[in-house]
């Protein structure tokens, strides 16, 4: 199937869906499932990414009369992934490791842990500096896994503007990076 005939499929599969229709439910699922899933296990531990995509698909179609024609579904469906994500983590926030237990970790483990967290929480920063669009690739291709050329597919917009968008999002990321904004 050629990339224009997905798309048309994908656009014809979001009208069915605010229509109502519940095979397109189904099929959007199947279609996209696969992608919420690998999505939102970068953000939670891999048992329970299942959940988080029932969930996505259950707001998808809650809010399925805000899906909007003129983005693509994928697109809608990471950004609900992404907050139920968030709020998931913060329901979980009682569940972590409180920062002062985090200085009696010694060795490598510690160190790899603190790290991580960090690195978390520099990304979360590094991209609420973007605008949407930069933003928006970015995120599909580092946490949805997505090539350069499904993100133009998807967002249906040339190839060269993935492109253009990413070099700008990456290089405004290095200049705060090198200014210390994001440490």
């Amino acid at each position: 199937m050629s990339s224009f005939a997905s798309r048309d499929a994908d656009q014809v599969l979001a009208d069915e869906l605010r229509d109502g229709d519940v095979a397109s439910f189904d099929a959007a699922y199947r279609a996209h499932g696969p992608s919420v899933r690998a999505y939102v296990s970068r953000f939670v531990p891999i048992d329970e990414a299942d959940d988080l995509t029932q969930q996505t698909f259950l707001e998808l179609w809650r809010v399925r009369d805000r899906i909007d024609p003129t983005r693509s579904l994928i697109g809608f469906l990471l950004g609900i992934a992404r907050r139920r994500s968030i709020d998931h983590l913060r329901r979980r926030r009682s569940d972590l490791v409180d920062m002062s237990t985090l200085q009696e970790l010694s060795g490598p483990a510690g160190d790899a842990l603190v790290d991580q967290l960090v690195f978390v929480n520099e990304i979360e920063q590094g991209l609420a500096l973007l605008n949407h669009d930069q933003r928006e690739v970015l995120v599909l291709s580092y946490f949805g896994e997505l090539t350069q050329k499904q993100i133009a597919e998807h967002l249906d917009i040339p190839l060269g503007t993935v492109k253009a968008r990413m070099a700008r999002a990456l290089a405004k990321l290095a200049e705060r990076l090198n200014q210390g904004v994001l440490r």
